[in-house]
């Protein structure tokens, strides 16, 4: 049974199970809407908490300091890392590598907050493929900004084949596919003190970043961890 309230947008099963889109108002507050993703019930994201997601691209850019920056964005969600990329005017190019073509449909068809704005914009554009099996490829192009956000965190993957990653020889390939003084960006919801080691052995610039936020709709306080490595 579906509570009182949620709208369910999509469904549909995928290879990692679940995935389901959904949409629910907000207790007080009329007319205000969240929107959020599950799979296999399990919360993933939501339209309402989006600090961290955001904060992956600001820092990033801010770390990087160049101007006319490309950037690949692994992993859409609800395209907040997308958009706080998008906003600054350093930024000349977005792609973004989601696994599953549900999602990229969700932003096509509209059925996602950012899906006017993000599809509007000349420099965003988001294709279907792995992002991890891009990175430990042969780059066909370098960026300035290579940013992650797909796993729940570097000892948690949505996929087994994610975890090489992570690791020292992962990195390393991943290393590959940033431009000269480029920056990698990777969120996390928790910390992972292996996965700060194994950057500083592959990096010679590596910084670790808590971002906390309290949502207040189910009185709660969470830390979401953001790495970035350079050189």
């Amino acid at each position: 049974m579906i509570p009182s309230g949620l709208e369910i947008l999509a469904h549909e099963e995928t290879p990692l199970g679940l995935l389901c889109l959904r949409r629910r108002g907000i207790p007080g507050r009329p007319g205000a809407t969240v929107t959020e993703i599950t799979l296999d019930h399990e919360f993933l994201m939501s339209s309402y908490v989006t600090a961290s997601e955001e904060a992956l691209a600001r820092l990033a850019i801010g770390m990087h300091g160049g101007r006319g920056l490309s950037v690949l964005i692994g992993g859409l969600g609800l395209g907040y890392t997308a958009r706080a990329a998008l906003a600054s005017d350093r930024v000349a190019h977005v792609d973004v590598v989601e696994l599953l073509p549900q999602v990229i449909g969700w932003l096509r068809g509209g059925l996602v907050p950012l899906s006017a704005e993000l599809t509007a914009d000349p420099r965003f554009h988001a294709v279907q493929g792995d992002v991890y099996a891009r990175l430990s490829g042969p780059p066909q192009r370098t960026y300035d900004l290579v940013l992650v956000d797909v796993d729940h965190s570097p000892a948690e993957h949505l996929g087994g084949a994610n975890a090489s990653f992570y690791g020292d020889d992962g990195l390393a390939l991943a290393k590959r596919h940033l431009a000269p003084g480029g920056v990698l960006g990777v969120w996390s919801y928790a910390q992972d003190t292996p996965f700060a080691h194994a950057l500083r052995r592959v990096f010679r610039e590596v910084h670790e970043e808590g971002i906390t936020v309290v949502n207040d709709l189910v009185d709660t306080e969470q830390t979401d961890w953001l790495f970035f490595a350079r050189g």
